[in-house]
């Protein structure tokens, strides 16, 4: 799904959003590098966005996980554009299934992409196993908001006005219809901080963006 809808798929994710996904990631961004961490991997990278945003941070790697081929053809575009080999790897690879040995990264961020995972406590687990002690994982995630009037605008907004524009736009049903059942389905604020906290992770935390649309969930290993 993802292979197929890597045309658009960068265009539609700020068009839907209004340009706000830009400034979830800054905020991500900004909280990260009060960390300083010199190894970042972000896993279900994409096209890289976060990946591309987290080079401000001047890291020593950053490197990018996805099981989209064509996803990350279109963010290693993106990188040689802009001059980010030597720091950006994007490679291939599953997120329950993790390349890499245990205590290898500072740092793990993963921006709208845990909700897709098959399992998301394997995921989650092997994100912990790779973060070294002491590492901060960051996942940015869309929420439920809560409040009146924005729960119930969100809510008309997700389920007729995304699926209607999105398989417009990219001419794929599936994808833009999967995308509010997927954020509907997934467990947000004081929910997923209790499955963090399952699989092992400590010093939670989360903080909500644009009145609940989306979270930054904080956790240590």
């Amino acid at each position: 799904m993802f292979d197929e809808i890597s045309p658009k798929y960068d265009f539609l994710n700020h068009f839907l959003s209004f340009g706000i996904d830009h400034l979830w990631r800054r905020r991500l961004v900004s909280m990260l590098g009060d960390r300083r961490p010199a190894s970042i991997l972000d896993v279900a990278t994409g096209t890289g966005d976060l990946a591309i945003a987290m080079a401000a941070l001047k890291p020593q790697k950053i490197v990018g996980i996805d099981i989209s081929g064509k996803m990350l053809e279109a963010g290693r575009k993106k990188v040689t554009e802009r001059m980010l080999e030597s720091m950006i790897t994007l490679r291939k690879a599953d997120a329950e299934r993790i390349p890499f040995s245990d205590n290898s990264f500072h740092a793990i961020t993963v921006a709208f992409g845990v909700r897709n995972f098959e399992n998301l406590r394997l995921g989650l687990s092997e994100m912990k196993r790779v973060l070294r002690p002491g590492g901060s994982m960051m996942i940015l995630e869309f929420s439920h908001p809560e409040t009146f009037p924005m729960k119930q605008l969100y809510g008309i907004y997700s389920r007729y006005f995304i699926p209607a524009l999105g398989s417009t736009l990219s001419r794929n049903k599936e994808a833009y219809r999967y995308l509010p059942d997927s954020v509907a389905a997934f467990p947000s604020g004081p929910d997923f901080i209790r499955i963090l906290h399952e699989v092992g992770l400590k010093n939670t935390s989360f903080r909500s963006l644009s009145l609940g649309i989306a979270t930054i969930y904080v956790a240590e290993k």
